[in-house]
């Protein structure tokens, strides 16, 4: 097999060679957050730099054949996956948590292939996962978590040694229907109503909305959304992860695979939602609002999306992380993966026997919720 290198830059792999691996196929309309174009979009506008502790550490193989995406991190912010009671174990225990690894899209909880093997074969994948353990010793990480892989390379991370964990999101399904009204249609009575009169509060409160694609979103659309995002990242989590240069670039880089749905009153652009799409699906990531308005969280993020996504023959919505109120409103949950290795063997036990007993929780939990869907019976 051929050697595995560590690279500390998109950059350095360059968009031919990358874009080869994660899309080999060269369709139009590639996952979006596999793309050279988002990571070098992380990197450049200083977004996923070693400044903001996330050292770029990717796996390359041979001359460029397979990559995995991966990162030196000095905390555990904005992975979706937490792992902070491991690292309260392992520093009580009087271990170094930190540095770890993490293989994953910052910022980003949206399933999809970790591995970018192109068309070079499961060979590739078992030699980059390899070359994770051996990175692990070499970097002297505690540990490489792989996150939001796809189920098969889950699998994969299992056979080589790595834990294994489940998660859940919502996603809602998109059956051929040709409107919302159609949509509606297959909820039972009562989510129908609820979910028309959210839609009605909304219009009630004169908002309407601009769904923005391509060269029609400028340099004022993205100030005024990033005002709404830096003020709901201000609040949620104290500190946003994406810098304001980081929009700029996608919306120049990948301009054909942004939705940007603005909504507006009196004028003005009051709330926005970020969403990429690509191999049909739309992926819902940021929202932000400086003005409250009963249920447009709900009308921005989802109904707009669902909208959207049937009009343009997307198969599904994807809505982020989290949300079991996402359920009533026809986003139906579904199983999210990740690998772990660790290299404390203590450690390793401990995390090992916690996660299959939720496993098993989590399946258990998501059977309850499909008893409880929107839809109607039969």
């Amino acid at each position: 097999m051929k050697n595995v290198r560590i690279v500390t830059s998109a950059a350095e792999i360059g968009a031919a060679a990358w874009n080869t691996c994660a899309n080999p196929g060269g369709q139009a309309d590639p996952h979006p957050f596999t793309r050279y174009e988002f990571f070098q979009a992380l990197e450049e506008s200083g977004s996923a730099v070693a400044a903001t502790g996330w050292q770029p550490c990717h796996l390359v193989l041979g001359d460029g054949e397979a990559i995995l995406p991966m990162f030196l991190k000095d905390h555990s912010q904005g992975e979706y996956v937490f792992d902070h009671a491991w690292a309260d174990a392992l520093e009580r225990a009087g271990g170094d948590y930190y540095p770890k690894l993490q293989a994953c899209v910052p910022f980003t909880p949206a399933p999809g292939r970790r591995f970018l093997i192109g068309n070079s074969g499961d060979a590739s994948r078992t030699a980059l996962l390899e070359a994770g353990i051996a990175a692990v010793r070499q970097l002297k990480a505690s540990s490489l978590h792989i996150t939001f892989l796809c189920e098969e390379e889950w699998r994969a991370a299992g056979d080589a040694g790595y834990l294994l964990r489940t998660d859940q999101q919502f996603h809602w399904h998109n059956k051929g229907y040709g409107s919302f009204s159609d949509f509606l249609a297959e909820l039972s009575s009562a989510k129908r109503k609820m979910l028309r009169k959210e839609r009605e509060a909304v219009r009630a409160e004169g908002v309407n909305f601009d769904l923005l694609t391509g060269t029609d979103i400028t340099e004022a659309h993205w100030d005024r959304f990033f005002e709404f995002y830096m003020d709901t990242g201000n609040r949620k989590w104290g500190s946003p992860y994406l810098t304001r240069d980081f929009f700029s670039r996608i919306g120049a880089s990948m301009p054909d695979q942004i939705l940007l749905v603005m909504a507006k009153r009196g004028g003005r652009h009051i709330a926005g939602a970020l969403n990429l799409f690509g191999d049909g699906v739309l992926y819902g990531r940021n929202w932000g609002a400086v003005e409250y308005v009963p249920f447009l969280h709900f009308e921005t993020c989802y109904y707009q999306a669902i909208d959207f996504a049937i009009q343009r023959g997307f198969r599904k919505v994807e809505a982020g992380a989290q949300g079991a109120h996402k359920l009533l409103r026809g986003y139906m949950p579904e199983a999210t993966y990740s690998a772990h290795y660790i290299a404390h063997p203590g450690l390793r036990r401990a995390v090992d026997d916690f996660l299959g007993r939720e496993r098993m929780a989590m399946a258990a939990h998501r059977r309850e919720l499909t008893e409880h869907t929107p839809f109607k019976k039969g």
